[in-house]
């Protein structure tokens, strides 16, 4: 049995890692996280134009047509790159259109979403930490919805929100609707900010499928959000790596203490053995279904929790440097605080990862 990538997947990968190194090269994402804006419509445009943002949106649609692991491989190279953009909240919005969407939503939407022509963003928690459907008490009546959203990523950005409301339904509001406003929110992750979602009597369409199509999404975007600590953590141990081979401490490199071997071994057989977990997460999630959303779980929780672990080893190792906002490390660090933090914590994760197993 092959429990490697296929020539196609590779390819996919490859030529996306190629786009990054020529067009966000290190001096460019320092720029554009100074900037803060967390987008550049050069990039996004070039992402639309490679194909990348209709990998899973259904051929008759505009797209590729393709599974949650393809697009998750995406999501490692730009976890490895610190690519800005709305990637994210875009990917879920076409996934719960694609599945749970009327053919007259499908049609106004999924070509646009496809091309990049429309950003999608999505609107979930509530509060500090109320990530889980069961837990959303935006209300809908009569076709509008009355609530309050956090942590809405890129949301100033969006042509069309994703809304989580009472009962673990989700619906669409799009820009511009009466009694939208946004407020920005404080956030770690210089290329994904984040805002306050208010809604007061919005105009908005119900999606199909009720919680369970919320359940679908949540899974995916835990799925890709490991797959970007992943590539993050990679790019923080290399980065590292190069630094200690070159750095001179009493003659020598750094990498001519054992101390430092180790450290640099742990950081890596902390994050290359959790590579399968998120594979298997999202390939069960088109394939496997019955075990898709357990899956799902324990690799959000470990992945970013293992990358977080690399991520400190890369400061240490950095030394007075490694803190300091000069020093790029801060970028890939503060990328993996969001993914480990985003749509709920490791501990809340592990103990639905329990539930879910009957423990």
């Amino acid at each position: 049995m092959n429990f490697g990538l296929s020539d196609e997947q590779e390819l996919l990968q490859e030529t996306v890692r190629g786009f990054c190194a020529v067009e966000i090269p290190p001096p460019r994402v320092r720029e554009l996280f100074d900037a803060g804006a967390g987008h550049d419509p050069a990039l996004w445009k070039g992402l639309g134009e490679l194909g990348v943002l209709g990998l899973i949106v259904p051929e008759a649609y505009g797209g590729a047509g393709l599974e949650l692991l393809d697009l998750a491989l995406v999501a490692e190279v730009l976890g490895q790159s610190a690519l800005p953009g709305p990637f994210l909240g875009h990917q879920l919005v076409s996934l719960a259109l694609a599945r749970a969407g009327s053919d007259a939503q499908k049609r106004a939407w999924l070509p646009r979403l496809a091309s990049g022509e429309a950003i999608g963003a999505v609107a979930l928690a509530e509060g500090a930490a109320a990530w889980e459907p069961q837990t959303w008490r935006a209300r809908v009546d009569g076709g509008r919805v009355h609530g309050t959203k956090t942590f809405a990523a890129h949301a100033a950005l969006a042509d069309l929100l994703l809304v989580g409301v009472e009962g673990g339904e989700l619906v669409l509001v799009e820009r511009g609707a009466e009694g939208l406003a946004l407020a920005d929110q404080d956030g770690v992750d210089r290329t994904r900010p984040i805002a306050r979602v208010e809604l007061a009597n919005s105009p908005c369409e119900s999606l199909s499928g009720g919680a369970q199509t919320a359940g679908r999404v949540r899974d995916a975007g835990l799925c890709l959000l490991a797959a970007d600590a992943f590539g993050a953590a990679w790019r923080l141990l290399h980065t590292t790596i190069d630094y200690a081979g070159t750095r001179q401490q009493f003659g020598s490199t750094l990498t001519q203490f054992q101390a430092v071997k180790h450290q640099l071994a742990n950081m890596a057989t902390d994050v290359e053995p959790t590579r399968g977990l998120w594979w298997f997460a999202a390939h069960a999630f088109d394939q496997i279904p019955a075990e898709a959303e357990r899956a799902a779980a324990i690799a959000k929780a470990h992945v970013t929790d293992r990358a977080m672990d690399v991520a400190r080893g890369a400061v240490e190792v950095h030394g007075g440097i490694g803190f300091t906002w000069e020093c790029d490390v801060q970028i890939w660090f503060k990328r993996v605080m969001f993914d480990r933090a985003w749509l709920g914590t490791p501990e809340l994760h592990r103990a639905r990862s329990a539930q879910l197993a009957g423990w």
